[in-house]
């Protein structure tokens, strides 16, 4: 009969129950707590010994390092014996081999358990059924970490995707897409949308957007913004669903571009950006970039392409790859800012200033006034919209840049634009048209007006609901309403090489 606690022996050991020791190692796999520390701790409180888990190199896992015979250690971990029980100073030491769940009979791991007393026939079922279990915790942790290093190849190449298409290398995109989504940029269109989250929510608001489009569409968590998941959508219906999604998840927005050619991907982000803004304000929390009127369009189209081929021109000694990447990161850095365009594009800040630099300099040209930022930026998104001129055949001769401003649709929807300010009492108009001319500058601007900096940064805010754009974060509505500005007469237009006055001359600003 066992003796009872307190009575000069030892009380009886908690595993002289088989059911008991059984149920408690089953325990140990429950979701909530299931790791290998916390078996290791169970077994060594429960066989009365010191346990310790290692990799097959060594490397301790769980539990204490516990030293042992190097070559019986070394003969398990490369699976020559799968256990061993010996004698060592004194201890008795069990040590089971956990089998790796690849090829070979390596051991993945090694579990050593030392104690004073020789192992009787339950302690050592003991250790043996803890290594089973230890293998299966091991087994699902590969798993995990291997599901996990596959989201992140996975992430890797739908980001490098994006910044193909960002640069128009539409071809290479879809040569790296076939391989893992089958058709999914077989369409020369698409829509891109942008769905605004928190960040900590980001990752569960990617694999929903993922869920929702059904494979159907690019999802790529965006490099520039921790809280904005990017969707480059060629179906249509994927943009029902995310607006569904958005309609049931609060604090989250949608914003979406037009259709656009795959080589436009860059253009519809800019696009997905703008209808964002508008989202936040929205009862539905979804906005698509409204189809208003483009200033551009009001201009004749065969001048507008003409001037733009002979402003771009200096560019077309270029290969057709570092042009085109001259190009489009030159349209993401007019704009975005430079930190912004290089997360998109997965290079340094460095590497954006030093091709809008190598582009300046061979347009010789200043992208630091913002008329001229404006001129560059019409003569880029006019060859984006319908493509460069076959090499050696852009027109030496043409209009200027002043004869497209000569334009009287443009007058009118300039004057239609900016009218809208003088209802304001505070001057909104003229406020605007001086930080305009500072190049957004509030503090030179409210030198030029003779107020606080404060006071002229208010007035461009205010400004932006009356003129239906975002002026302060800079981008496509600030250069519309610089060229309406341009052209009812109020900035002047850029330098001589912007009206085609020299004979190679590219636009100046």
């Amino acid at each position: 009969m066992a003796a009872r606690a307190g009575e000069g022996t030892h009380a009886p050991p908690p595993y002289d129950t088989a059911a008991t020791w059984a149920e408690e190692l089953l325990d140990q796999l429950r979701p909530a707590v299931r790791h290998p520390r916390r078996v290791i701790a169970w077994l060594a409180r429960t066989v009365h010994a010191s346990a310790g888990l290692e990799d097959a190199e060594g490397r301790l896992l769980a539990g204490d390092r516990l030293p042992a015979d190097a070559d019986v250690r070394a003969d398990i971990a490369t699976g020559r014996i799968s256990a061993a029980a010996l004698e060592d100073g004194g201890r008795h030491v069990h040590l089971v081999g956990i089998r790796h769940p690849g090829p070979g009979r390596a051991a993945g791991a090694v579990l050593t358990v030392a104690r004073p007393e020789p192992f009787d026939r339950r302690a050592a079922e003991i250790v043996h059924r803890t290594a089973g279990v230890l293998g299966l915790l091991l087994r699902e942790g590969e798993l995990a970490r291997s599901a996990r290093r596959l989201r992140r190849a996975s992430a890797d190449l739908r980001l490098a995707i994006l910044q193909l298409l960002m640069v128009e290398d539409v071809v290479s995109a879809r040569r790296v897409a076939a391989g893992l989504w089958p058709g999914l940029l077989e369409q020369d269109t698409a829509r891109v949308y942008v769905v605004e989250g928190s960040p900590a929510g980001r990752d569960a608001l990617a694999e929903e957007c993922a869920d929702v489009t059904e494979g159907r569409a690019l999802v790529v968590r965006c490099p520039a913004v921790d809280g904005h998941v990017i969707v480059v959508s060629p179906a249509s219906a994927p943009g029902e669903r995310l607006r569904t999604l958005v309609a049931d998840r609060p604090d989250t927005y949608l914003g979406g571009s037009l259709h656009q050619r795959l080589a436009r991907t860059a253009t519809a982000y800019g696009q997905a950006v703008s209808a964002l803004a508008v989202a936040r304000f929205s009862p539905g929390r979804s906005a698509v970039y409204a189809e208003r009127t483009h200033p551009e369009r009001l201009l004749d189209p065969a001048a507008l392409r003409t001037w733009s081929a002979r402003t771009l021109r200096p560019l077309d000694t270029l290969p057709h790859h570092t042009r085109a990447e001259l190009l489009a990161t030159t349209r993401l850095g007019l704009d975005f800012t430079a930190v912004s365009a290089a997360k998109v594009l997965g290079v340094s800040r460095n590497t954006v200033r030093a091709r809008m630099d190598r582009l300046q300099t061979l347009l010789d040209t200043d992208l630091t006034d913002l008329t001229t930022r404006t001129a560059v930026r019409l003569a880029l998104l006019t060859e984006a919209a319908h493509g460069p001129y076959a090499p050696g055949t852009a027109p030496h001769t043409g209009p200027r840049f002043t004869d497209l401003l000569d334009s009287a649709a443009l007058r009118d929807w300039a004057r239609d634009l900016l009218g809208r300010l003088d209802g304001d009492g505070r001057d909104l108009r003229a406020t605007l048209s001086a930080w305009i001319a500072a190049g957004a500058n509030a503090e030179r601007a409210a030198k030029e007006r003779g107020v606080h900096a404060q006071t002229v940064r208010e007035h461009v805010r205010a400004a932006e609901p009356v003129l239906e754009r975002q002026l302060l974060a800079g981008g496509s509505d600030l250069y519309e309403v610089v060229l309406a500005h341009l052209a009812d007469g109020t900035l002047a237009a850029p330098g001589a090489a912007a009206n085609g006055d020299q004979a190679d001359a590219p636009v100046h600003g």
